[in-house]
């Protein structure tokens, strides 16, 4: 089965960017899988931050990240990457790929089959 990792984690001061990338194993695995992006932060539930569909025509934000965070996809096909701009302190957390969207609401996590390890965020003030 297929298996994604992030990378671009670390530490921004607040105001700053970062770059997350979420590889797959398989060549142009993302043409034909849906994928979101979701994070933790201590103490606080799994939320969604963002979502591409299989075709990558429709892409959605939470409200709290809207015209800060981008998703985007590389030619290839097997990478996904989050620009994250204007980052904040309440941006910290862990970052997760999750991929293969089975239906249901995109924010909801166990929509998705294949899960990344996580990328550590962490914004300073």
């Amino acid at each position: 089965q297929v298996q994604l990792v992030e990378s671009g984690g670390g530490s921004v001061q607040a105001g700053g960017s970062l770059t997350l990338s979420c590889a797959a194993s398989e060549y142009g695995f993302f043409n034909s899988n849906s994928m979101g992006w979701f994070r933790q932060a201590p103490g606080k539930e799994r939320e969604a931050v963002g979502f591409r569909d299989v075709a990558g025509g429709v892409k959605t934000y939470a409200k709290s990240v809207e015209g800060r965070f981008t998703i985007s996809r590389d030619n290839p096909k097997n990478t996904v990457y989050l620009r994250m701009d204007n980052l904040s302190p309440d941006d910290t957390a862990m970052y997760y790929c999750a991929a293969t969207f089975r239906g249901g609401m995109w924010y909801d996590a166990s929509a998705f089959k294949y899960w990344g390890p996580g990328t550590q965020v962490t914004v300073s003030s």
